[in-house]
């Protein structure tokens, strides 16, 4: 029974990280953070440049985060995970999208 417990906790170790890669993510995460910090607090861009940047930064974070921390490619339900992510994505881009298109379209004039 001590082995069956032994090989369950082998493969439940197995389903998280290593230290290096939330290392890697921890620090990859700090870096992304810093460089839209540093560009507003020193003037860098300004406008849609700065939006920009800052939009950039937000998607790769959301990428480390989901990779590093979140382990979306490991796993045996590694494609149902990726495919549930784009749907959920999709949804969202859509109610986003529609919400401004509503928004901006929609205006009573006075």
């Amino acid at each position: 029974m001590a082995q069956q417990h032994h090989g369950d906790s082998a493969s439940h170790d197995a389903s998280h990280g290593s230290l290096k890669s939330y290392v890697i993510g921890f620090l990859l995460s700090i870096v992304l953070t810093i460089i839209p910090v540093a560009a507003v607090m020193n003037h860098m861009l300004e406008g849609k440049p700065l939006l920009i940047l800052i939009l950039a930064m937000a998607i790769l974070q959301f990428a480390v985060q989901l990779v590093f921390f979140m382990h979306l490619k490991e796993g045996e339900n590694a494609r149902w995970n990726i495919m549930a992510l784009i749907l959920g994505m999709i949804i969202l881009l859509t109610i986003v999208a529609g919400s401004i298109w509503i928004m901006t379209y929609n205006q009573v004039a006075h």
